[in-house]
């Protein structure tokens, strides 16, 4: 049985359009078109179909998702569109690494909380960075609100943020996104 929620992730879901765009958030970050990046539990597609459209041509999305229905369909959507720039693979973010070091930017879209290990996640999101790369947290505020997680599940920015930090990152800013989300923007620090 298919969650509730689980549309939410889908690359063409309208109705999560009219409260979050993609496009917008992914200029946020900074995506351009001769850059990498990996989208961490990119479910259905929601930020990595646009990602991959930004970067068609010069750069690369790496897509990562433990289901392999959603990955399956997002292909078929790529296809469509002749985009040869998106690599997806299927597994759990804590046992895969789709590269060292190729990644300008690594993104988790709504997703930090649902991990297993969440630290350990974070940690192979800085080992896929360039050294200087970024990582952007794009997660539901801890408030009980209409959509989303439920509260229990959400972590809170200040939580999220220490998880990162602990992971090798310093945070260089925090802000809101949209009336549900919070935007975390980590520099990956120098390894020692």
């Amino acid at each position: 049985m298919e969650n509730k929620h689980n549309h939410y992730f889908k690359a063409d879901n309208a109705e999560r359009r009219l409260w979050q765009n993609p496009e917008a958030i992914l200029a946020t970050i900074g995506l351009k078109p001769a850059l990498t990046l990996v989208d961490i539990g990119c479910g259905g597609g929601f930020f990595a179909l646009p990602a991959a459209r930004i970067t068609r041509g010069r750069g690369m999305v790496y897509g990562i998702d433990i289901n392999a229905d959603y990955l399956r369909e997002l292909n078929e959507l790529a296809v469509k569109e002749k985009l040869d720039n998106l690599i997806l693979t299927v597994g759990k973010a804590e046992e895969v690494i789709v590269c060292e070091r190729c990644a300008d930017i690594v993104f988790f879209g709504l997703v930090l909380h649902d991990f297993e290990d969440a630290v350990k996640v974070i940690r192979n999101a800085n080992r896929m960075l360039k050294p200087g790369g970024h990582l952007f947290n794009l997660d539901w505020k801890k408030e009980r609100t209409d959509r989303g997680p439920s509260f229990k599940k959400r972590f809170s920015q200040e939580y999220a943020a220490g998880l990162i930090e602990a992971a090798g990152f310093a945070i260089e800013n925090i802000k809101t996104s949209g009336r549900y989300h919070y935007l975390i923007s980590a520099l990956k620090l120098p390894e020692r």
